[in-house]
């Protein structure tokens, strides 16, 4: 047990100032007492009573008062929290390469719609943001109990050009920042992914910084791609930030590497990446509408092992629901320091009352 305010324990002296005025009370009668020679006249007039009951009421009053002196402390114990006192960024690649149609109906609609049911069966406590990236990134929705507001964007996603996976990181980064007061914003301009304020080293470069581990934070942050980092800050930098930050990362590869089809519905393709007749969109980024998609599994594996989460590789729509509905059991507590002083202070109310009822029942009736 830690105590945010230790100075304030020195309340407690009073505890002991207050027994050793009271022994000394005792002792100052014994001495000032009338001496009556005729004993058997004394336990006659005098009521009988046991001499633990004179002292257990104060003792009560003494012990409440030291409860509430150790309440003035802020006394905090490690405990393992719930996810649900926390928040969720959800980080979704909305990239070209989500229209593939390895995933039916594509890999898009899929994610739509496990991210969907993601949101619905979390409680009304659990804070949700959502981070979309492709060519850059950007918070979509801030962490929010709402999820009208989170669905609504869910639906709108449409997809863009390039993946920019490093600044989705640094992206959730600065929405967790926005409700967590010890967590730093990302180091990196504007989080988009362009210019020359987001290029960063090679990882294992001499100028890529060493991942240092800071506290954990009970924020996390789930990230959903399909590909590989195309611009930008890399994964692996990106980690190291969310680590020094103690933001746990959890990726989740999406997609086969069978090479497939690119279908975008209208409402998907949003910015116009392919041309093609309204209701559905052939074509894409291969020989005859055809590409090989492959997840950069290396990094998003890197990504996790930085920041302490965990990477899981998704198929298909039913295996992306299971490691979305799985997941909470991963992440679903967290230890962090818990104030229980309130619990103190209960205790002493308690005890206090227990100490005044038994000191009023006594007195009138001393048997």
């Amino acid at each position: 047990m830690s105590f945010a305010l230790p100075y304030a324990l020195l309340g407690l002296l009073a505890v002991p100032v207050l027994v050793a005025a009271y022994l000394w009370q005792l002792r100052r009668r014994r001495r000032t007492a009338v001496r009556f020679s005729n004993v058997a006249l004394i336990r006659a007039v005098v009521p009988r009573q046991r001499m633990w009951r004179r002292h257990l009421p104060l003792a009560l009053v003494l012990g409440s008062l030291a409860l509430l002196g150790l309440a003035a402390g802020r006394p905090q114990v490690r405990a393992e929290v719930p996810i649900s006192s926390s928040a969720v960024i959800l980080a979704v690649d909305v990239s070209g390469s989500m229209c593939a149609t390895d995933v039916d109906p594509n890999r898009l609609a899929a994610a739509q719609e496990a991210v969907r049911q993601f949101i619905d069966k979390q409680d009304d406590r659990t804070r949700i943001g959502l981070v979309v990236f492709s060519g850059f990134a950007q918070v979509a929705v801030a962490p929010t109990t709402n999820k009208d507001d989170l669905l609504k964007a869910v639906d709108g996603l449409t997809t863009g050009r390039g993946t920019t996976i490093g600044a989705a990181i640094l992206k959730s980064i600065d929405a967790i920042s926005e409700i967590n007061p010890s967590v730093a914003p990302a180091d990196t301009g504007d989080g988009t992914g362009e210019g020359p304020d987001s290029q960063s080293p090679t990882p294992g470069s001499p100028a890529t910084p060493a991942p240092e581990k800071a506290k954990t934070v009970p924020e996390i942050v789930v990230l959903l791609t399909d590909g590989a980092n195309t611009r930008g800050v890399t994964p692996e930098d990106a980690a190291v930030q969310a680590a020094a930050r103690g933001v746990r990362v959890f990726p989740i590869g999406f997609g086969t590497t069978e090479p497939t089809q690119m279908v975008c519905t209208s409402d998907q393709l949003g910015g116009g990446l392919f041309d093609g007749p309204p209701g559905g969109f052939g074509g894409g980024l291969g020989p005859g509408g055809r590409n090989f998609l492959v997840v950069d599994e290396q990094a998003l594996q890197t990504v996790a092992r930085t920041t302490g989460g965990e990477y899981f590789k998704a198929s298909d729509a039913d295996q992306l629901q299971g490691v979305l509905n799985d997941l909470p059991k991963h992440v679903d507590v967290q230890e962090r320091d818990v104030e229980v002083s309130v619990a103190f202070a209960g205790l002493a109310a308690l005890v206090l009352l227990l100490g005044l009822g038994l000191a009023g029942r006594w007195t009138a009736h001393p048997q």
